[in-house]
């Protein structure tokens, strides 16, 4: 092991990341400009004497983990984190893309979009992060355990997840999904994940293994989308798409056309937010749902009172949300 290496790179990395970057509020009278070690030990859970020991080559050669830790407080980049384990004289890590290590670079463009939906989603479909927004126009996709974590299980496995979709366009989406968990499966043939889920597909839905066995393929494009929000209606949206570099983490952006009623009703889920995803009738009539899906999960509640553009108390929320005739009053 470099010593001398390893401490002035994680040393240059440190005095790098400012305080604002990871979410630590920016103190008066600070003699660095960049984090204090003592950050960087709180970002990683491990004590300052410990992290300042790896800096000022001294202590123990430091473990796999300890470096894993303090590869995720810095948030370095994969290469970056590869040549740490280098510079410590170990093997890389094995690249299995996915999980819920979020690119930095991906995330200080998704911690930006405030006013349109946004979700990070990794290469097998799983949510790993949803704006204010997404959760009102989607409902909570991150709270999934288990093989439901992943949006192509739940489509080809349980009903209730097709509700936001209109029926004539649930073929094109479970084909499309079917593609895209393929093309996944193609580039991270050695990831577990990935073989454990596509076995379990083919086992549990008939329709998965019909349109596997087809081997469907698509290329990258902004695919439209229709979601038939509860309350509000259809909207009429894309789906932007950045893919990062390694393509194991995509951030989906849902947009609509400027000037048009959807792009109204975005503006409205902007103003009400997490209103949307209440406890309360949110299901078209005749339709129902599992307690812990989709908007109705728990850790959302509507608030007190919500208002509209201008001011106008709408009054407060007793029972079900009224959005639909919120969003007349709103357009009016």
């Amino acid at each position: 092991m470099g010593r001398a290496e390893l401490a002035d790179f994680l040393r240059t990395r440190r005095q790098a990341l400012q305080p604002e970057e990871v979410g630590l509020p920016r103190r008066r009278r600070r003699r660095t400009g960049g984090l204090r070690r003592e950050e960087v030990a709180a970002l990683s859970s491990m004590s300052t004497d410990y992290y300042s020991r790896i800096e000022q080559q001294r202590g123990p050669h430091p473990s796999e983990q300890i470096l894993a830790a303090i590869a995720r407080g810095l948030g370095l980049s994969l290469d970056e984190r590869d040549h740490l384990f280098r510079l410590a004289g170990y093997v890389t890590p094995q690249r299995v893309s996915g999980g819920d290590h979020i690119n930095p670079g991906m995330l200080r463009i998704f911690d930006r979009m405030e006013d349109t939906p946004a979700q990070v989603m990794n290469h097998l479909g799983e949510t790993l992060a949803q704006n204010r927004l997404s959760l009102a126009l989607v409902g909570d996709q991150t709270g999934y355990t288990g093989m439901e974590r992943y949006l192509a299980y739940r489509w080809f496995t349980d009903p209730a997840s097709r509700l936001i979709y209109p029926a004539d366009e649930h073929a094109r989406n479970g084909r499309t999904m079917t593609a895209q968990l393929s093309a996944a499966y193609a580039r991270e043939s050695e990831d577990p994940r990935a073989a454990a889920l596509i076995d379990t597909l083919l086992s549990a839905s008939e329709e998965f293994a019909e349109i596997w066995r087809e081997h469907p393929v698509i290329g990258p494009y902004c695919e439209p989308k229709r979601i038939e929000h509860p309350r509000l209606g259809t909207l009429e949206l894309h789906g932007q798409s950045l893919v990062d570099p390694d393509q194991s983490q995509t951030l989906l952006v849902f947009t609509a056309q400027p000037g048009s009623e959807s792009y109204e009703k975005l503006q409205f889920l902007s103003v009400v937010g997490d209103q949307s995803s209440d406890q309360g009738d949110l299901l078209p009539a005749g339709r129902s749902r599992s307690p812990d899906h989709g908007w109705v999960r728990g850790e959302r509640r509507a608030r007190a009172h919500h208002l509209v553009p201008g001011g106008t108390d709408v009054g407060p929320l007793r029972g079900r949300p009224r959005l639909a005739e919120d969003f007349t009053a709103y357009r009016g």
